[in-house]
């Protein structure tokens, strides 16, 4: 076909096909793990270790034995075991967010969670100069960031930070060790702007063990992306926003405010019952200086006559207050199966409505912690029982008034 000068070719739609689509069945795309040989270590009749060589076509060779003894060196390593703790591996130094050092060690007998932050290596630049201003987050997951965040000090102009701090999270029972992740983040500290965050890890508390210490050196990961709805149906977007919101609301009702320690005690000889407040440990921040002025009242309902009132001193400018304060009921021992104790953190403010910070009931019509921890002082009189709670933003029967 001769086409004259300044006029266009054209091609006819089955022409245009038949170049650009090639005839054939469709094969699955190749992993990239496709394109390189896999390594497997078989014992051989010597007793040394063979391996087979795994093709990228899926089929085997044999390759010659390898010998793992005291004196040789294998794929894995002299004498290494290929099964061995893959947290403790020395990180590549050259990945693009960093790598971060540090020990996890969970004391049992005092319910803390001890994370020693030892160093960085290669962050990730931040800043103009090339370097950052570094520091780290800790969060137990689920839970409310604010009233469990720890951070250490800021290592300024670096990527190879070594902070060698430790930060203790108090009042974290085994059920928390089954349950949570510490959620570890480094971020870069900005004084004229916000904070920018440059990696994480996410550690399951239930990869430790009471009373041994864990050692991590692991890679920074990104955060994970948020799935963008902007491809969904306008019907869908709403079912994704409705649902959004009631998981919001379902997190609210069940946000963590804190910890708290009480023991109870029957005392057959006054014929009562001991409340004692120890400690809180990670309140929630209800002032603008990032602290709280707290006190504890509690209450033994129902309370028809409204006598059960009692209150701790006010501890100023502290998320972790130390009370050491106990009250007396007079009480029938008989008549603790019909009784219930509510307990409620309260942040003192001058002049205004305090501020409620969370709270918790102990009752035979409670749960978990809180009915265990009331069953076993009724069970066992003229004990000392002591146990950590859980303080939340909602307390069935309270009024939230002061």
């Amino acid at each position: 076909m001769t086409v004259r000068k300044g006029e266009k070719m054209t091609i006819s739609i089955q022409e245009h096909m038949a170049i650009n689509v090639c005839p054939g069945p469709i094969r699955p795309i190749k992993q990239i793990s496709d394109y390189f040989p896999r390594f497997t270590p078989e014992p051989t009749t010597d007793g040394s270790y063979g391996t087979k060589l795994r093709s990228p076509g899926g089929g085997q060779s044999d390759i010659s034995p390898i010998d793992i003894s005291p004196t040789g060196r294998s794929a894995f390593g002299a004498g290494a075991d290929p099964n061995a703790d893959l947290d403790s591996y020395d990180s590549d130094d050259t990945t693009a967010l960093g790598t971060l050092e540090f020990d996890l060690f969970y004391d049992h007998v005092n319910c803390a969670l001890h994370c020693e932050v030892l160093r960085a290596k290669g962050l990730k630049p931040m800043d103009f100069n090339g370097l950052s201003d570094p520091y780290v987050k800790l969060h137990l997951l689920p839970g409310a960031c604010k009233a469990n965040k720890l951070k250490t000090k800021t290592v300024r102009n670096t990527l190879n930070p070594v902070w060698n701090e430790t930060l203790t999270y108090y009042g974290i029972t085994e059920e928390d060790m089954s349950r949570k992740i510490l959620r570890i983040s480094v971020c870069d500290e900005d004084k004229l702007s916000h904070n920018e965050f440059i990696g994480e890890t996410r550690i399951p508390l239930r990869r430790l063990k009471p009373s041994q210490k864990k050692h991590f050196n692991i890679c920074l990961e990104r955060q994970a992306p948020l799935a963008s709805p902007s491809a969904m149906t306008a019907a869908l977007r709403g079912i994704s926003c409705y649902l959004k919101e009631l998981e919001q609301a379902e997190e609210w009702q069940l946000e963590e405010r804190g910890r708290i320690l009480l023991y109870l005690t029957y005392c057959t000889e006054r014929g009562g019952l001991v409340v004692g407040i120890v400690r809180c440990a990670h309140l929630a921040a209800m002032d603008v200086n990032g602290y709280s002025d707290p006190y504890v009242k509690t209450y033994l309902k129902p309370d028809l006559e409204k006598k059960s009132k009692h209150k701790t001193s006010v501890k100023k400018k502290t998320l972790n207050p130390e009370f050491n304060e106990e009250f007396f009921y007079e009480i029938q021992h008989c008549d603790l199966t019909q009784k219930s104790l509510e307990v409620t953190v309260w942040d003192y403010d001058i002049g205004k409505s305090n501020d409620f910070i969370g709270g918790v009931t102990l009752g035979m019509n409670a749960k978990g912690e809180c009915l265990k921890h009331w069953f076993e002082c009724i069970k066992n009189k003229d004990k000392k029982v002591e146990h950590w709670h859980t303080l939340t933003n909602e307390l069935p029967g309270s009024t939230f008034s002061d």
